[in-house]
């Protein structure tokens, strides 16, 4: 018997006592009450510890065993949590942060401005003009102050940098850091701990690489080297595989997928370093923008909870049933589990969800 972690109370429990979430609904889970805490700057995590959890859905589908790593489950919405708040925090201990700036209206942002609140600092969110209105009211809803600048967000991250220069300030990149990719470490950590063995391959998607990054690192402390990752992309946000079939880093012209949260137009060198060293090997993938919105869509049904396109491409390996064709490719070997990483995304709604069944005819 393993003990896992209750994302609600934090109290231990056996993991045969937790719901599967292909049986039983989300609101088995909130059964009890969440306990809120502030943590210190220095000390206690500001991430939750999520679970992973067997998808019996998944499963029947696939024909193998499917873990789900809930980071879906944090408070801003995405694992995105995990790396920004570490990177604020490690910058506290050495007394460097007295202000936070960042450039983003999707998932970095939203985790910038919740992580700033929790420890107490003042947080500016720089948005491009073209940034919903909706998610600017989403951050300002972390006491993050939201200013409006340029008309794409290259020139939104340029003023974040400028002003991240006056003394004590700190800029947060959306993934291009190590200790972002340190901080996303701790998912693969903690499913170690959570699951009874290792899987069979690991399944994540790619948009600059810090989240590659970080579960490289987390598999190699835990000696899952020998694991594959699937590495997914969706067309017109494939930075990563334009720069394997390169050879180098290269960047698109443009970001043309519905999953704008993959859109970063190059990818991180040391991704591409982590592909050629091969420890765990990486194999990428691209799926389509309709592969992506199509899992989102049957991922709500069988799970209830709603995800961004970004995140929809990882589970379209296993809807798509991809992981048959990688093995036929030879590119795999006979798998019996997979461990998908939920990557989740809190720029989605019911509303979103219907528009895309809408444009996708779904």
């Amino acid at each position: 018997m393993f003990l896992q972690t209750c994302l609600f109370c934090r109290d231990k429990m056996p993991s045969h006592e937790l719901p599967c979430l292909g049986d039983a609904n989300i609101n088995a889970l909130q059964s009890c009450q969440p306990l809120m805490k502030t943590p210190s700057p220095a000390g206690n995590k500001l991430y939750s510890e999520t679970p992973v959890l067997c998808s019996t859905s998944l499963s029947k589908y696939s024909g193998i065993q499917v873990y789900l790593k809930l980071d879906n489950l944090q408070p801003p919405g995405s694992f995105k949590l995990r790396g920004i708040s570490h990177l604020i925090q490690k910058a506290l201990e050495t007394g460097r942060c007295d202000h936070v700036y960042c450039a983003s209206g999707g998932n970095a942002g939203m985790a910038a401005a919740y992580a700033s609140r929790e420890l107490g600092i003042p947080c500016t969110i720089i948005l491009p003009k073209t940034t919903p209105a909706f998610l600017a009211d989403r951050l300002k809803l972390y006491n993050a102050e939201v200013r409006v600048h340029g008309e794409v967000y290259d020139e939104a991250k340029t003023l974040a940098q400028e002003l991240s220069k006056q003394t004590g300030s700190l800029y947060v990149p959306a993934f291009e850091h190590p200790d972002i990719w340190e901080g996303h470490a701790s998912m693969i950590v903690e499913a170690a701990q959570q699951m009874q063995e290792r899987p069979s391959v690991v399944i994540t998607s790619v948009g600059g690489g810090g989240l590659c990054n970080g579960i490289v690192q987390g598999m190699r402390q835990v000696g899952w080297e020998n694991v594959p990752i699937v590495a997914v992309e969706t067309q017109g946000a494939d930075c990563f595989d334009a720069a394997i079939k390169a050879g180098e880093v290269v960047n698109l012209e443009a970001i043309t997928s519905v999953a704008k949260t993959l859109g970063s137009l190059s990818v991180s060198p040391t991704t591409l370093e982590y592909y050629k060293q091969a420890n765990p090997p990486i194999i990428n993938y691209v799926v389509t923008d309709q592969d992506a919105v199509s899992a989102c869509v049957k991922f709500a049904d069988d799970h209830r909870f709603l995800v961004e396109p970004a995140c929809g491409a990882s589970l379209a390996i296993i809807y798509g049933k991809i992981l048959h064709r990688l093995i036929e490719e030879k590119k795999l070997t006979s798998i019996t589990s997979a461990l998908v990483i939920v990557c989740g995304g809190a720029i989605v709604s019911t509303e979103v969800i219907q528009s895309w069944k809408k444009d996708f005819h779904l």
